[in-house]
């Protein structure tokens, strides 16, 4: 007779309680972007606590690459999820976010109500320039890792043409590079082979070692309520809002807009970023070129994912169209629901697909397809880079727009020289000399506030 052992939720000794406060550490100390964080959590988890083993983190990391969303948030929900199922996934990615919420809070009602009076507004002119150098080297990097060939640089450069120039919708592009990927590996197109992690060292002794547990099983009932359960959750509130506050009100164009953000958000923040900053400029209204690359300089000198600064867009877009709600109520409640609504999902894509998702992972044409996202995320990631150097160093630009061409232009006249020079020196700081991301950070905001007490801006 065959003997199936099966690890239960209580085979590996870790009570949820010791967990939830290794989960809380981890998400203190989770800055610097999705590679920091997930070097971070392999730290802990794998290497000090030695939960899971080196295997079992990056079969769990592959799955959350193929997911939209935070990959480094979802990773921490589904170890958490391995370890004490539904609770200890909801502890493990709620946890994550935690302090980012209210770090960018905090940091929304102080930029609502000060940030373009005096030393704050210096602050943030330094801010903008140092992020858009976090931008460019973001670009470099993922460029390196993900362009190992022509076919590969061919569609990246397709992407940023497509989004730069021509404005295509950013899940288009990305829909339309699966597809691309995921033909070619299954014919055999060794240029579209995923890209992995380094590989694996040799896996000692771990606390959940390799056995399934019971709840990781996939399950036809299971997934039906957990689906169930989830899709609620999400999209219940959104119901409510556009029931009560119809279709134009800001707080259902935040329900809406975020809540599509979240199934489409391939490959990591900066590539779902330059989506959200065109159309929140742009088509919303809802704040400026620089107001965002301030967001996106709060979410990188905060704990927690870098599409935290979508709480950012919610709170500017509500603050500034409260309805009968006070502006800094109604701020606060549309960047909560702004992460409600770009989170909630992400517990929905583990809980519900995990045990389905392994089943896929070795499959060499789901794999091209990865890989092709990846390829295209470098293209619309340069994209949010010009873009974003074009507001920070131009004061004016033209909207150019006929032959299929709809793009702004910087009129050259109007360049700011203090914001090209802060961006050049956080430029020369990373790429020259090596200078960590939050020191960039650091010296060029005391820099805007340097050239606001003498008078320069």
């Amino acid at each position: 007779m065959n003997v199936h052992i099966q690890t239960t939720a209580h085979d590996h000794g870790v009570s949820l309680a010791e967990a939830s406060r290794v989960w809380a550490r981890i998400a203190l100390l989770s800055f610097g972007g999705p590679a920091g964080q997930i070097a971070v959590m392999h730290r802990i988890v794998v290497d000090e606590k030695k939960w899971v083993p080196e295997s079992r983190f990056l079969h769990a990391l592959n799955y959350c690459m193929l997911l939209p969303g935070p990959e480094a948030q979802q990773l921490a929900t589904y170890i958490g999820w391995l370890m004490h199922r539904t609770a200890g996934g909801l502890a493990a990615g709620g946890l994550f976010i935690l302090p980012g919420v209210i770090s960018i809070m905090a940091l929304s009602i102080i930029y609502a109500l000060w940030g373009n009076v005096g030393i704050v507004g210096g602050l943030f002119f330094g801010l903008k320039a140092a992020v858009l150098a976090i931008v460019i080297e973001a670009v470099a990097r993922i460029g390196k890792r993900g362009l190992k060939s022509p076919a590969m640089q061919l569609l990246a450069a397709a992407s940023f043409v497509g989004i730069f120039f021509f404005a295509l919708p950013f899940p288009a592009i990305i829909l339309a590079s699966a597809l691309i990927g995921y033909v070619s590996a299954a014919r055999g197109n060794p240029a579209f082979v995923s890209v992995r992690h380094g590989a694996a060292h040799e896996d000692g002794e771990s606390v959940l070692g390799d056995g399934t547990p019971v709840h990781a099983h996939p399950s036809g009932k299971r997934a039906l309520q957990i689906g169930l359960i989830w899709v609620a959750v999400w999209l219940i509130p959104v119901v409510a809002i556009l029931f009560v506050a119809g279709h134009g009100n800001v707080f259902s164009q935040i329900a809406m807009f975020f809540s599509k953000m979240a199934v489409v958000s391939f490959g990591g923040a900066y590539a779902v970023l330059a989506y959200v900053a065109q159309r929140a400029v742009e088509t919303y209204h809802w704040l400026t070129p620089a107001e965002m690359l301030n967001g996106l300089g709060m979410a990188e000198t905060t704990p927690g994912p870098l599409v935290m600064v979508l709480q950012f867009v919610g709170f500017m877009a509500a603050f500034r169209s409260p309805g009968d709600l006070p502006p800094l109520l109604a701020g606060v409640l549309g960047g909560l629901l702004a992460s409600w609504v770009t989170f909630a999902p992400c517990f929905l894509w583990i809980f519900l697909g995990a045990p389905y998702i392994e089943k896929i992972r070795s499959n060499k044409a789901f794999s091209g397809a990865l890989a092709a996202i990846t390829a295209a995320v470098v293209g619309v990631i340069l994209n949010l880079a010009i873009w974003f150097a074009i507001h920070t160093i131009f004061r004016k630009t033209v909207a150019v727009d006929g032959y299929g061409l709809t793009f702004d232009a910087p009129v050259l006249a109007s360049v700011d020289f203090w914001s090209l020079a802060l961006s050049a020196a956080a430029a020369i700081a990373i790429f020259r000399l090596r200078v960590g991301v939050l020191q960039t950070l650091a010296g060029s905001c005391l820099a805007g506030i340097g050239l606001f007490l003498v008078g320069a801006i």
